[in-house]
C-alpha cells in the first residue's frame, strides 16, 4: 500500500454482489441485523443493539472511513439493502498486513454473502492495497465463521489465542492468515462457476 489513508469512498463489486459505503438511512436495517443473539454472542457488540447503539455505530463507521483508518462496507447484491457487512482494518503499512472481519444477518446466512464478501475483499486488498499478509480472529466455537474463511482458503497460524471481551465475557480467539495466492485463485474459481451457470466467459 502506498499510502497511510485508505481509499474512500469504496464499492467492490462481484460474484452478485455489491460492497457499498454504509448510509444514514441504512439505520433501520442494521439495527435489524446487529440486534441478534449470534452477533452479541460472536462480537463485541452492545446488546441489546438499539437505535441509538445504531446511530452510534453508523458514526463511528463513517468517522473511520473518511480518516482512512478502515474499509467497512455493507453487504448487498444490489447496491440497496445491506445483508451484512464486511471490514479491513488494523492496517501496518510497515509489515503490510491488516485483519479483516464479516457478519451476515441471520435471515441472509447460508447463501454464500460471507465468503462471497470477504473474498472479493481479500483480492482488493492484496491486489490493490498491496497488503500481503491478512488476517481474521474468530473464536473456533463459530464454526459458521471458520468454515468462511477455510471455505475462503485461509488457515490457522498456530498463534496464541487472543483474549476478546464482549457482552456475554471473555473469549479466545484462534488468528487465521491467507497464503500468497488464494484471494485470487478463489475469485477465478467464483468466476469460472458463474461463466458455467450464466454462459459468461471470462
Amino acid at each position: 500500500m502506498t499510502a497511510s489513508r485508505l481509499p474512500y469512498p469504496l464499492t467492490l463489486t462481484g460474484d452478485g454482489l455489491i460492497l457499498r459505503e454504509w448510509r444514514p438511512d441504512d439505520l433501520d436495517d442494521l439495527v435489524a441485523l446487529l440486534d441478534e443473539p449470534d452477533i452479541a454472542r460472536w462480537t463485541p457488540m452492545p446488546t441489546p443493539f438499539d437505535a441509538e447503539a445504531g446511530l452510534a455505530y453508523l458514526n463511528r463507521a463513517r468517522q473511520g472511513r473518511i480518516t482512512g483508518r478502515r474499509i467497512q462496507l455493507a453487504i448487498t447484491e444490489d447496491g440497496g439493502r445491506p445483508l451484512g457487512e464486511v471490514l479491513l482494518f488494523g492496517v501496518d503499512a510497515g509489515l503490510k498486513e491488516a485483519e479483516l472481519g464479516y457478519l451476515v444477518g441471520a435471515q441472509h446466512r447460508r447463501r454464500g454473502l460471507g465468503s462471497g464478501s470477504l473474498s472479493l475483499l481479500s483480492a482488493y486488498a492484496r491486489g490493490t492495497l498491496k497488503l500481503s499478509r491478512l488476517l481474521l480472529r474468530i473464536d473456533p466455537a463459530n464454526v459458521a465463521s471458520t468454515a468462511v474463511a477455510r471455505r475462503c482458503g485461509y488457515r490457522l497460524t498456530g498463534e496464541p489465542p487472543i483474549l476478546q471481551v464482549g457482552p456475554h465475557g471473555p473469549s479466545s480467539l484462534d488468528t487465521w492468515d491467507l497464503p500468497g495466492d488464494r484471494a485470487a485463485t478463489r475469485l477465478e474459481r467464483l468466476k469460472n462457476v458463474a461463466a458455467r451457470r450464466y454462459g459468461r466467459r471470462t
